[in-house]
Order: structure tokens, then C-alpha cells, then sequence
């Protein structure tokens, strides 16, 4: 199980979700066999895009994502692409950066839940922005970014900021 500092601390049962996520895509026949092979990532060179997927989850203390779809599967990965952080906040700027490259009810519904349990954690040391959503969703809407197609396995060998280039220059 991969614990998520967004969720540690959040009204969101997060295995609950995960595991809803994994039946719905198992209904859909979109369940697919691992794709992280964290052991492998770790051998790459430093600054390469699969080291630093390796790096982002030593640093957060997180496991790959190892079942149900491929866009669940891959979403630390989207993380380290962005930059967005594993807080609550970053958490909601990810799915907003997610429905701005292709509409998911899924996302949708995420990024609602999110926004609950940051609204029940105002008086807390979280900082709300609609700004920063307003921006995530911009900057996904203006990529070339594809959650659901994207092939990270013939990326991790490339340095980060390459494939971060590839994503995100701008639209002709």
C-alpha cells in the first residue's frame, strides 16, 4: 500500500480509494500488470527522469503504485513531471494539471475530495489557492500531456528536464 502524506492526516480512507480505483479499472479491462520496477529506476544515473521517480519515492517514503491501471500506476510519476507536491494542496493541483490535459470523472471526483479535506484542514498549516488549481489546470490544458497513453518506461533514461520538454512547450 503506498501511504500518501496528502492522505495521512485527511478525512479520505485512501485504501478505499485505491481499491475502488483497482475494481473500476478491473470492470473496465483497463487492469494492467506492474509497470514501476523500483529496483530498476534506482540504477539509473543520477538526474535521468527514472532515477528521479526512484529518488521522489525514497524522499516521501512512498512505494510505487503496482496495481489497477496504468494512469494509477503512474501517478508519482506525473508528480516528479510537474513538480507538484504530495501535500493536500499539491495533491488537488495534480488533478487539476490531470483535467486540464483530458477530462476523468475519476479526476473529477479526486479533486473534490481533496478539496473537502482541505477545506476541513483550513485551521491547519494548509494553504488554500484557487489560483494555484486555476494554474494547474492551465498548465495541463496547454501541454502535450496524454495521462493516458504516455510511456514513461522509454523515458526513464532521458534526463528529467528533456522529458519534461517534451511535455511541455508550448502548443502551436
Amino acid at each position: 500500500m503506498q501511504s500518501s502524506a496528502a492522505y495521512s492526516n485527511s478525512i479520505i480512507p485512501l485504501q478505499q480509494v485505491l481499491d475502488l480505483l483497482d475494481r473500476i479499472a478491473k470492470i473496465q479491462g483497463r487492469d494492467v500488470p506492474p509497470i514501476v520496477e523500483i529496483e530498476k529506476l534506482r540504477l539509473l544515473p543520477t538526474g535521468t527522469f527514472g532515477r528521479s521517480w526512484a529518488d521522489f519515492l525514497n524522499e516521501h517514503n512512498l512505494k510505487p503504485f503496482t496495481t489497477g491501471s496504468r494512469r494509477k500506476q503512474l501517478h508519482d510519476g506525473v508528480h516528479i513531471l510537474t513538480g507538484y507536491g504530495t501535500d493536500l494542496m499539491g495533491e488537488a493541483e495534480l488533478q487539476a494539471f490531470l483535467l486540464g490535459t483530458k477530462f476523468s470523472i475519476i479526476n473529477f471526483m479526486l479533486g473534490l475530495g481533496l478539496l473537502r479535506a482541505i477545506h476541513k484542514n483550513l485551521n491547519s498549516q494548509q494553504q488554500f489557492s484557487w489560483d494555484r488549481l486555476w494554474q494547474a489546470y492551465q498548465r495541463g490544458l496547454h501541454s502535450h500531456f496524454d495521462p493516458d497513453n504516455w510511456q514513461p518506461e522509454i523515458l526513464w533514461h532521458l534526463p528529467l528536464t528533456n522529458v519534461q520538454a517534451l511535455f511541455f512547450t508550448i502548443k502551436n
